[in-house]
């Protein structure tokens, strides 16, 4: 689960029909932090097409190392807009999946500021302008990159392991 001791009781499991996911028993520590992080990530997945958002997150997770996002980012890839085989080819090698061109270089950024944001450049940016992407649009892409890096990163550090739900 997690190296923390975490509350059996919290405001942050009212809401689950299920067992706990270990993400919250994490957060129960600090419901407020959790509440933040659900209202900022909240407006960033509006800001951009969802199917679009997983692809990022996924790249994301993938580059940060954190099974735990990756894992629940495919879930939510495989549920809504691929099957096995295709999510398979975008884990795999998204370059080779079958991929309109625009969501390969999306995920090569997503990749490129996951890695390092301060090695970003204008010509990372200007790629994507080339397929029609407009400056908010980077943004999008950035703001969802760079919230990953702290809640995967929030997990990392606590050591919370993905639940059996997931792996599935």
């Amino acid at each position: 689960m997690t190296f923390l001791d975490t509350p059996a009781e919290s405001p942050l499991y009212a809401a689950e029909t299920g067992p706990v996911p270990n993400y919250l028993r994490v957060f129960a520590l600090r419901p407020e932090a959790y509440a933040g992080w659900e209202h900022l990530a909240g407006s960033v997945r509006d800001g951009m097409d969802l199917r679009r958002y997983e692809l990022v997150t996924l790249a994301a997770a993938r580059r940060l190392g954190s099974d735990y996002c990756t894992l629940a980012h495919t879930k939510v890839l495989r549920d809504r807009f691929y099957d096995e085989p295709q999510l398979r080819a975008i884990v795999a090698d998204h370059h080779r999946a079958g991929l309109d061109p625009v969501d390969v270089a999306i995920m090569d950024f997503a990749d490129r500021v996951a890695a390092d944001p301060t090695a970003v450049t204008s010509e990372d940016a200007a790629v994507l302008r080339e397929f029609g992407l407009s400056d908010a649009d980077v943004l999008q892409i950035v703001l969802a990159v760079c919230i990953r890096r702290f809640f995967s990163g929030v997990l990392s550090a606590v050591g919370a392991v993905p639940d059996e739900a997931l792996r599935a």
